[in-house]
């Protein structure tokens, strides 16, 4: 179950696309969707880190989601964008291949990801929706921009 979710609430997840994989990211952590910009690159900072854009006055990070989630060589096409996420008290974009819709899920609709012991790192993943027959990948969009090896966005209270 996620955050936003509850027993009887419907929630409502922004679904994007990495290679052949859809995803689905909580709405309510959605402040905008921009095209792709090379960004400024930062020296050492980690391969999926692809540096910063200046966002209005806010230096804002972007990350690779492609190549944060190992899924092969990112290529930058006329759909590829950038998400910008509100984390915490923290402004980070994140770019995708393409986003396709919004999604409104039941409780029902989310099952929990399954284990699959150390062959998939499922921590940052809180289920799988379905609608019709597709699959929404879920992610804990928080947890994962405020894991260690992100070290993005402080650590939130819990």
């Amino acid at each position: 179950m996620t955050d936003t979710a509850t027993a009887t609430n419907p929630a409502e997840y922004l679904a994007f696309t990495l290679g052949r994989e859809e995803y689905g990211i909580d709405i309510q952590k959605v402040s905008e969707i921009r095209n792709y910009e090379n960004p400024t690159r930062l020296a050492s900072a980690p391969d999926f880190v692809k540096g910063v854009i200046n966002l209005r006055g806010t230096i804002v990070p972007i990350v690779d989601m492609r190549i944060r989630f190992a899924l092969g060589t990112p290529e930058y096409g006329p759909f590829t964008v950038v998400i910008i996420l509100n984390i915490g008290n923290r402004t980070v974009g994140m770019v995708v291949d393409a986003v396709s819709d919004v999604t409104t899920l039941a409780p029902e609709q989310i099952k929990p990801a399954p284990d699959l012991g150390s062959t998939l790192n499922t921590e940052h993943i809180v289920g799988l929706g379905t609608v019709d027959d597709r699959m929404l990948i879920l992610v804990d969009i928080d947890r994962m921009m405020s894991s260690e090896e992100m070290g993005l966005v402080e650590r939130m209270a819990a």
